[in-house]
């Protein structure tokens, strides 16, 4: 009987032990990538049930944007993730969502995560991985384009170091991407002067931001529905 009660004990202990180490996991898990997963769920019942969707893919400035549902009898997909690089293997999961199924065209806005890291990747890699990508995207549409990268500003937490150090970065990747467009049989679409203010925190859009960034996008849509 002792021994019985012993290890009933010991057993709800070990139980109460591992209770402790999911909670724990799970207190501690990043938000964003939670945020992440469900979006994505979200997106695959969302491209299971349109057809010749025009997509708008990238990161969260893409996610916070308010675009038009349709133009020319196309809906107009917002397929933009928090936190997503360059390096997000995003052609893979967006080939997974489409479940082979054709985009009238895919319109890509992405490179300032790929400046914000503590270690930013060099000019050569940010245009290989995105060349990559555009590789990869190619074969989901016959319509692909490339949007120039807004500046970031000196506002809230980026400072006037920070932003110097970052735009350096963005400039050099903004550099590339014409060329890029063109060897991958995409086209590029540049961002018209963006107002000051332009962001909220440095990096994401307020709403004079969102009216610039919104132009080239629909830009991209317009030349989709002319073809």
């Amino acid at each position: 009987m002792k021994r019985t009660r012993l290890g009933l004990i010991v057993f709800a202990i070990a139980l109460l032990a591992v209770a402790a180490t999911l909670l724990v996991r799970a207190y501690n898990a990043p938000a964003r990538d939670e945020h992440r997963q469900i979006r994505q769920l979200i997106l695959y019942y969302t491209l299971s049930r349109v057809d010749d969707p025009i997509i708008v893919l990238g990161d969260s400035i893409v996610e916070a944007s308010i675009l038009p549902k349709s133009s020319c009898g196309r809906p107009i997909i917002n397929a933009g993730l928090n936190g997503a690089s360059t390096a997000s293997d995003l052609g893979s999961w967006l080939a997974r969502a489409l479940a082979d199924k054709p985009a009238a065209s895919i319109i890509v806005s992405l490179g300032v995560n790929d400046a914000l890291v503590p270690a930013p990747i060099s000019k050569q890699v940010f245009e290989d991985r995105y060349a990559a990508l555009l590789g990869e995207l190619s074969k989901l549409t016959s319509h692909l384009f490339v949007l120039g990268i807004a500046p970031v500003e000196t506002r809230e937490r980026m400072t006037a170091d920070m932003q110097k150090e970052v735009m350096a970065t963005l400039d050099g990747f903004n550099s590339v991407l014409p060329g890029l467009a063109v060897r991958t049989n995409a086209t590029f679409l540049s961002l018209p002067v963006m107002p000051s203010p332009h962001t909220i925190d440095g990096v994401h859009f307020n709403a004079d931001g969102y009216l610039a960034w919104d132009r080239a996008v629909m830009a991209g849509v317009a030349k989709t529905c002319d073809q």
